[in-house]
């Protein structure tokens, strides 16, 4: 069986990690490529993300990005099926879908209603929505701003 590669996007809390750690268990040779991971390499220096990105967090993006698209690349090409986890909104999802489209990604948009993102946040230890980050700011650019 040739590898393959299903990238898995959605808001915060939308369960990206969850079937990305579910699915990865279905196949003999898996990885599992969390965008998250690359970004909380950065130990001093990293830029706030939020639902406002100035030049430097943007360029940290793409770098985490470009970073995952890179092991996604490594893992495929040596026989892993590999499943790629992380928010890719708009022009950043463009810009990866056309990067990996000669791996043929699989693509699953996770679109849970903002009511569902906000439960799911609360539950969770590690929470990214609040005050000023509210979960209708993805929810909202991901259906607006997301072919």
């Amino acid at each position: 069986m040739t590898a393959s590669l299903c990238v898995i996007t959605g808001a915060m809390a939308a369960g990206k990690s969850t079937i990305a750690k579910a699915l990865v268990q279905r196949f003999e040779k898996s990885a599992h490529v969390g965008g998250d991971g690359f970004l909380r390499m950065i130990t001093k220096g990293g830029a706030v993300m939020g639902p406002v990105l100035g030049r430097e967090a943007i360029e940290q993006l793409h770098l985490r990005q470009d970073i995952a698209m890179y092991a996604v690349r490594r893992f495929v090409g040596a026989g892993f099926t590999t499943v790629y986890q992380d928010i890719l909104i708009g022009a950043d999802f463009v810009r990866i879908k056309r990067a990996l489209a000669d791996l043929n990604p699989r693509i699953v948009v996770l679109n849970p209603d903002v009511e569902t993102l906000a439960r799911r946040d609360a539950e969770r230890h590690k929470t990214g929505y609040g005050e000023h980050f509210p979960p209708n700011v993805l929810a909202e650019a991901l259906q607006n701003d997301t072919p």
